[in-house]
């Protein structure tokens, strides 16, 4: 038999060793909770992928900031509707994974995430309320399926059809949306939830993209914009709440996008609203500022050292005349916070569907996409950035009393 003591020492090592293993646990757990708890605050769209890496305090605020060094490609186009009686109203009711055409499928291609405008109400089939307006448009759930047989990554509802079949219209899309998983942002059951970004980890990059719109009817602003207890869309006129959603994500992404609903229909260049927005969102931290509404081409470059795309005109539309037929994708290639290189692939729509263009038809697209930017405050390369560490520490404390949502 050893001795007493042995058998003492022996007890010791085992209870030393059993605390060790249960603060271990008890770390692990914290760890765990913590991890959930950022990742819920971050979106309740999309799951972020990839192992955490450690990041300095702050260090997405710097102009300069490049993630892990790794480029992204975004492809974003413009205004969807499968409104009928129309050819892409046929298609959708025919065989929705086909129904935007294999033109989409190859403007949207080539890209690590695309993202279009869904220019409707989502519902179950037919419209429980319909609101008055001239237009009202609404699509079955056969949509999302169209929607990921062009390999869409996302759509934004926050425009000015969204809540075309009131508040009922608006609760089947968020169930729609929960049911299929597919992500639909600009819309909840609360401004928060309106307002939650899409997260993704893509090539070791942390994504961030919110979805506003600055197009409601006037007598339907009160009744469809999300609140802290009203189901409804992200307004981008509550320019407070927007800004704040951006400042939040500056400080968790590497790349901020902001994909808005704004301008006047038709008018090829931004109004007295969109210049100033677009400035106090990039000022606030936002990368990339991608508009659509007008039906038309409208300018894009740089404002400072973001990105800026007024208007991406329609992508796949019921009604196509010159020069709302005009269409395309805009591609983007972006490290962190660097724009490396953005470029318009040109398309016509015919027959309601986006066709990539060749030829003379290319260069007469890419013509009106270049000469759009004279009427903006854009530059065709990069500038002094508007963005600074103490401009996004401004917005946060301005808009959120530097507290995070």
């Amino acid at each position: 038999m050893p001795p007493r003591h042995a058998g003492i020492q022996t007890i010791s090592r085992r209870v030393r060793r059993n605390r060790f293993v249960a603060a271990t646990l008890v770390l692990a757990v914290a760890l765990v909770a913590g991890t959930a708890l950022l990742g819920g605050a971050r979106s309740s769209n999309a799951p972020t992928q990839g192992s955490p890496r450690f990041i300095p305090q702050d260090a997405r605020l710097r102009s300069d900031w490049d993630g892990d060094g790794k480029p992204v490609t975004f492809v974003f186009a413009g205004d969807v509707n499968f409104q009928g009686p129309s050819v892409i109203a046929s298609r959708l009711a025919e065989d929705p994974r086909t129904a935007l055409g294999p033109g989409a499928a190859r403007l949207l291609a080539h890209s690590n995430l695309s993202m279009v405008n869904f220019e409707s109400a989502l519902t179950f089939g037919g419209c429980p309320i319909p609101q008055p307006k001239t237009y009202v448009f609404f699509a079955p759930p056969a949509a999302i399926t169209a929607f990921e047989g062009a390999r869409t990554t996302l759509v934004t509802e926050a425009n000015n059809h969204g809540e075309d079949c009131g508040q009922p219209g608006l609760l089947q899309a968020l169930t729609i949306r929960a049911r299929t998983r597919y992500h639909i942002i600009g819309i909840g059951k609360n401004v928060a939830g309106a307002l939650a970004s899409y997260q993704a980890v893509i090539r070791g990059e942390h994504v961030g993209i919110i979805a506003a719109t600055q197009v409601i009817d006037t007598d339907l602003v009160s009744t469809w914009t999300a609140t802290g207890t009203q189901p409804g869309l992200a307004s981008a006129y509550e320019v407070q709440e927007l800004v704040r959603a951006v400042s939040a994500a500056r400080r968790i992404d590497d790349t901020v996008i902001v994909f808005l609903h704004w301008g006047i229909q038709l008018d090829a260049c931004p109004d007295a609203i969109q210049e100033p927005l677009a400035t106090e969102l990039v000022r606030a931290g936002a990368d990339i500022v991608i508009g659509s509404h007008a039906h038309v081409l409208l300018g894009a470059g740089y404002l400072g050292r973001a990105l800026v795309d007024y208007g991406l005109g329609n992508f796949a539309f019921y009604n196509d005349p010159f020069p709302t037929d005009l269409s395309g994708s805009l591609a983007v290639a972006a490290t962190g916070r660097h724009i490396d290189a953005y470029t318009w692939r040109p398309a016509i729509i015919e027959n309601d569907l986006p066709v990539p263009a060749t030829g003379a038809a290319a260069a007469q697209v890419q013509a009106r996409f270049a000469a759009a930017r004279a009427c903006t405050n854009l530059s065709g390369r990069p500038t002094t950035p508007l963005a600074s560490n103490e401009t996004e520490r401004a917005a946060l404390a301005s808009s959120s009393q530097g507290q995070l949502p």
